[in-house]
């Protein structure tokens, strides 16, 4: 059977794909360390902020396959690029022959691999960003008070933190506090009477009231902040609950977290598909390369055209050069002779 994809490489053209893959291996170097970079910067990210995800969401996953996706991008780059400079260079070349079929096979298989997975969750992930991030901020809201508790004792000052930082108040507004209790009991006086009767009156025995944490007021306000009584239209003349923006963030945390991550998400799949495409093509030339170099012996500027190609004599040819046994076919097999009859005795 003739070779998959044959190309056929006279001198010049071989010296040029040697170079182009010198070239090609040193960016798909850079792009895998970019993509390592981006990734541990999501995981940076996403280690105060996973807090509020939900424990189901899978969106951690992304930037941990795409570290090992970019790690192995850096790697067969520069691999690539120390295998296509020596392949210039008969007398270093013969070092680098046993090294260029593992190169393959785990370019291929585990770096390709590595990368289709990363894409695939870099684009399928950011669907299910959302309902993590609800069920995680309303979690982390409900305990809020839990300041001694044991397991929830940061969750006040991560979400104060998050309010401050990411300049927004509750899952999807201010209001949002209205409907938690967000003063740990410890601070509650039992004998107040107004303390009592929001109690008794709530179904779940929670202290509820028409106010915000103190993270949820914006600083650039020239106005002292208002932080209770919001609802009330005569406790605050001034103030003008349809412009909350003028006193407190006015943005939800989870729209805020939402466009931040997938923004995050949505460069680092970028540059994933960068680094995929140049993956291929430097693996593509490796192996003509390296297919037209073994029928000159390992001799790049060696006299005389050779060809390049993908698979010799096609994938069944290929296989059994792997080591597959085959056996012929019985109609393939060839007719036993049969033996040569003596002649009879002379009567």
């Amino acid at each position: 059977m003739a070779p998959v994809l044959p190309l056929v490489l006279p001198l010049q053209p071989r010296i040029r794909l040697a170079q182009g893959i010198w070239l090609l291996s040193w960016l798909l170097a850079l792009t895998g360390g970019l993509t390592a970079l981006c990734s541990g910067h999501l995981l940076i990210q996403l280690r105060p902020l996973g807090t509020f995800l939900a424990p189901s969401c899978p969106f951690p996953a992304l930037p941990q396959v795409a570290l090992a996706a970019g790690a192995v991008a850096l790697g067969t780059g520069v691999m690539g690029a120390g295998a296509s400079r020596a392949s210039l260079n008969a007398a270093r070349y013969p070092s680098w022959r046993g090294v260029l079929g593992p190169l393959l096979v785990a370019g291929t298989v585990g770096g390709g691999g590595l990368l289709v997975l990363a894409l695939g969750l870099a684009l399928g992930l950011p669907g299910s960003l959302g309902a993590g991030l609800e069920e995680g901020l309303g979690t982390a809201l409900a305990h809020y008070k839990d300041t001694e508790v044991p397991g929830h004792c940061h969750a006040k000052r991560l979400v104060d933190e998050l309010q401050l930082r990411h300049h927004c108040c509750g899952r999807h507004g201010y209001k949002d506090w209205f409907g938690v209790q967000w003063v740990s009991s410890r601070y509650l006086d039992p004998n107040d009477q107004d303390v009592v009767d929001r109690i008794q009156s709530n179904v779940e025995g929670l202290y509820l009231i028409d106010g915000v944490p103190f993270s949820c007021c914006n600083p650039h306000s020239p106005r002292p902040c208002l932080q209770s009584r919001l609802s009330d239209p005569h406790a605050h003349p001034i103030f003008d609950p349809r412009q909350p923006n003028l006193n407190l963030w006015a943005q939800g945390c989870h729209g805020v977290l939402l466009g931040y991550l997938q923004g995050l998400a949505s460069t680092l799949g970028s540059i994933l598909a960068v680094t995929f495409l140049l993956q291929a093509l430097v693996l593509l030339g490796l192996r003509y390369l390296q297919t037209a170099l073994e029928g000159l012996n390992g001799v790049i500027d060696g006299e005389g055209v050779t060809q390049g190609y993908l698979f010799p004599g096609g994938l069944k040819t290929a296989w059994l050069q792997a080591g597959v046994s085959h056996r012929p076919a019985p109609e393939e097999a060839l007719p036993e002779e049969a033996p040569p009859v003596e002649g009879l005795p002379a009567a």
